[in-house]
């Protein structure tokens, strides 16, 4: 029994044959929840399907289980094709997005956090203690290069 694409609610098909969707009325993905702070609604999401190489059969030669899901607003696109069937691959294909997003926003977090860091140490002024050692080590280095100076004798 397979179930047309078009008869699912909240999903409109767009530009053309219903291989590409554009997912729904701006729903939040279930599979968000579990990461905080990540919001992937679906109508920022495009689907594609296509069929699949590989393992499977006739069921891949025939029928597009491959999917291509992208991210509109970052431009992220993975691709799930691994399963037999479709609503799988669309599943993965949909865990695999929500990892990369997540990832995306760790990246961007660390960056923003060392940037702010090497602020903090460019602008941040010395320590009274910090300058005495300072200046004492550089004393200590000058005599020492003093020492590899030419020998005058006494007198």
């Amino acid at each position: 029994m397979q179930r047309s694409l078009r008869s699912v609610p909240d999903r409109q098909a767009i530009q053309g044959s219903g291989c590409r969707m554009r997912m729904g009325n701006g729903e939040k993905s279930s599979l968000t929840k579990d990461v905080p702070g990540m919001k992937l609604e679906e109508r920022d999401l495009v689907e594609e399907f296509s069929r699949a190489g590989g393992r499977g059969g006739q069921n891949v030669q025939k029928v597009e289980t491959r999917v291509v899901l992208r991210h509109l607003p970052t431009g992220i696109t993975v691709v799930a094709q691994e399963e037999r069937f479709r609503e799988a691959n669309r599943a993965q294909a949909r865990r695999r997005m929500v990892q990369a997003l997540a990832d995306r926003e760790r990246r961007i977090r660390l960056a923003k956090a060392a940037e702010r860091s090497r602020e903090r140490s460019r602008t941040a002024k010395r320590s009274r203690c910090a300058k005495r050692d300072l200046v004492e080590g550089k004393r200590k280095r000058a005599m020492i290069k003093v020492g590899r100076g030419k020998w005058r004798g006494e007198g």
